[in-house]
């Protein structure tokens, strides 16, 4: 302690930062406003490394808000929420309400899009409670009736949505009073009141004419073909195409593939197939476009912090020399005694491991034999009894029956072969992150896509083998889990590192599960094992029809 103060005492002053701060400001406004988002973001960004989140907060939560919404932008959604949960530790040094409410918004439209209807409403409640403009306040309502929407639930939207109309904020807000009208139109819709439906939809339609709005356009003609889709197709479909014209005029992709979507599907022969490769056209352009974004925002974050790390590592390197020399001047008998006490326990320790870890591997090679007999048994047994039958059975003579068992045997080699690849042997060098991105590809198909995140952000050299061992087999668990039973389309997984521990976020949009009927067996189980092993933790959360998300967290 009294090396430490005196190395404090003699420490130089932090310099002024300041008017770095205010160019960074100016420099990454400008780009923002300028719509140039990824130069935006690297000032951003460069802002965020020099503000102190404590004594400088309002700069920090502000340039950490906007990452957050460019990445939101770019439907990066996971990256977003990752960024906007570094400002949750440092809100209470925030004066500002307002900041605190964008983060909490900012944060809801993650949860929303990424189907956790329960944390988005509770964001939003959060923001809510605020002492913040009464505009925010009727937005966070706003954004709680469009999360009621989402769930289904109408009529309490619809409740929340006829309220905001009374309010002087929406009334003098078109665009705000525009959005409410469209809004409670939809809900009666849903709910069977088509007369209502219909007026509401033609006032909110007309005050967006006024305003030559093209999104808000967009919407209101994307409903009246909804509205329309059984009644009156013809009529529908004219709102179809106008709803698509108004989304592409206003940039908005994924509105344009809400309007394509249902153009496809009441469509049919040559206008069937000119609008289906246009969506496909537009579904391969945009995920180009957004995963390249994704990498860039990953990579600027990433490099920043790994010089910020590095400079750190420099200067704590520094001053543990100097109070090295300061001990090895009082150094005396007593340091020999407790590094030969350290020996000793370290020796005994050595050996407590060895013969531990030799116990785990015999355990851990017999669990495998027994995987590996019981999946041949339930998956090849029968086919290969199936075989011998039709071989006894069937004239093998005849081309065809000849051609069935050709086609049978080859089923079972492919079984055969997939099954030695999972067990085949997993390289844990250099090379780990080759072969978890390789083992991970195979997943993905024309109707799987399979996004990963941040996992070059954590070296994995000095990660311990077993540890690296266990990762691979579990999201090769998780993913064969959700090829064989989940439906899903779109598959996210996220790794983290902090100080002590390792995170890893796996989220689909499968058919999800009912956590109250839940049974841990076989896929699960494995996985759940697999990761006690190592001392880690493992949460579950999933509905049905709502996706399926996987929080692991064990020890670096």
């Amino acid at each position: 302690m009294q090396f430490c103060q005196k190395k404090t005492s003699n420490t130089p002053k932090p310099k002024n930062t300041k008017p770095e701060i205010e160019q960074a400001i100016l420099t990454a406004d400008r780009f923002y406003s300028q719509k140039e988002f990824d130069s935006a973001f690297f000032y951003y960004n460069k802002l965020r490394s020099i503000c102190n989140p404590v004594t400088d907060s309002e700069n920090y939560i502000t340039s950490l808000n906007r990452m957050a919404e460019i990445q939101q932008d770019q439907a990066d959604y996971a990256g977003s929420e990752n960024t906007i949960k570094e400002i949750l530790p440092y809100l209470k040094y925030v004066k500002k309400q307002s900041q605190i409410w964008n983060t909490y918004v900012i944060l809801s439209i993650n949860y929303l899009n990424t189907y956790d209807y329960k944390n988005a409403i509770r964001y939003n409640q959060k923001a809510l409670q605020l002492q913040t403009e009464e505009w925010r306040k009727l937005a966070a309502k706003n954004n709680m009736a469009v999360i009621l929407m989402e769930e289904g639930k109408y009529n309490e939207a619809l409740q929340i949505f006829l309220s905001l109309t009374t309010k002087k904020e929406v009334l003098n807000n078109n665009e705000f009073q525009g959005k409410a009208l469209d809004n409670i139109g939809f809900c009666y819709f849903k709910i069977y009141h088509s007369d209502k439906a219909l007026y509401y939809f033609q006032k909110s339609l007309e005050i967006r004419k006024k305003q030559n709005d093209s999104f808000g356009l967009g919407k209101s003609y994307l409903h009246f073909a909804k509205f329309y889709e059984e009644s009156n197709l013809l009529l529908a479909k004219k709102y179809m195409h106008l709803s698509y014209e108004k989304f592409t005029l206003a940039h908005t992709i994924d509105e344009r593939l809400s309007s394509l979507k249902l153009i496809i599907k009441n469509s049919s022969d040559r206008e069937l197939k000119k609008y289906s490769i246009v969506y496909v056209n537009l579904i391969d352009s945009i995920f180009e476009v957004k995963q390249k974004a994704k990498n860039q925002y990953a990579k600027i974050k990433y490099d920043s912090t790994k010089e910020k790390n590095e400079n750190l590592r420099l200067k704590t390197y520094k001053v543990e020399n100097e109070i090295q020399i300061e001990k090895q001047r009082n150094r005396n008998i007593f340091s020999y005694i407790i590094i030969t006490l350290s020996l000793s326990l370290v020796t005994v320790l050595y050996f407590y491991l060895t013969s531990k870890g030799n116990k785990e591997k015999i355990e851990a090679t017999y669990n495998s034999e027994t995987r590996i007999a019981k999946k041949l048994h339930d998956e090849l047994a029968n086919d290969i009894y199936h075989t011998m039958a039709f071989t006894e059975s069937k004239n093998l003579s005849i081309k065809e029956n000849k051609i069935q068992l050709l086609n049978n045997l080859e089923a079972i080699y492919s079984r055969t072969r997939n099954i030695s690849k999972e067990n085949n042997q997993i390289i844990t060098s250099e090379d780990f992150i080759l072969n978890l991105e390789e083992m991970i590809e195979g997943f993905n198909t024309p109707v799987i896509h399979i996004f990963v995140n941040d996992l070059e952000t954590i070296d994995w050299n000095e990660i311990e083998k077993n540890k690296k061992m266990t990762v691979y087999r579990t999201v090769q668990e998780l993913l064969v889990n959700m090829k064989k039973h989940s439906a899903a389309t779109l598959v996210t997984i996220t790794f983290k590192k902090t100080d002590q521990n390792i995170m890893i976020t796996y989220t689909d949009n499968g058919i999800g599960i009912d956590l109250a009927a839940i049974k841990f067996q076989n896929g699960l189980y494995n996985i759940e094992n697999k990761i006690l092993s190592i001392k880690g933790e493992i949460t579950i959360d999933s509905t049905p029809e709502k996706g399926f998300k996987v929080f692991i967290n064990f020890p670096a």
